[in-house]
C-alpha cells in the first residue's frame, strides 16, 4: 500500500513554497503518491510543485503518483506542455 498525502484546497504563488515543503518532507518520509481531489484554487505554481515533489521523488529512487488532478490543471499542464511530466493515475 502506498503512502500518500494531499495537497489542500489551495495550490497557488502565496501557498507554493510552503506546499513545496510540506510535500518535501512527506516524499522524505516516503510517500509515493499525492491527491489532488481537494484542490480547487491552484495557478501555474501549482505545476511547478507537483514537478518538483515527482523530481523530489525520482531522486530518491520513486515514483510520484498524481492522483485526481482536477481537469482544469490537467489542460493547465496541457497549455504549457508539461502534461507528460506528471505521472497521473485516477
Amino acid at each position: 500500500m502506498s503512502e500518500r498525502f494531499a495537497t489542500g484546497a489551495n495550490l497557488t504563488h502565496e501557498s507554493a513554497n510552503a506546499a513545496l515543503s510540506a510535500g518535501l518532507a512527506q516524499i522524505s518520509a516516503g510517500a509515493t503518491a499525492v491527491d489532488c481531489a481537494a484542490l480547487t484554487q491552484f495557478d501555474s505554481s501549482a505545476l511547478a510543485v507537483l514537478i518538483a515533489w515527482q523530481r523530489a521523488a525520482r531522486e530518491r529512487g520513486a515514483a510520484l503518483a498524481v492522483l485526481n488532478l482536477p481537469p482544469a490543471l490537467a489542460s493547465l499542464a496541457r497549455a504549457y506542455g508539461v502534461d507528460t511530466l506528471l505521472h497521473e493515475r485516477h
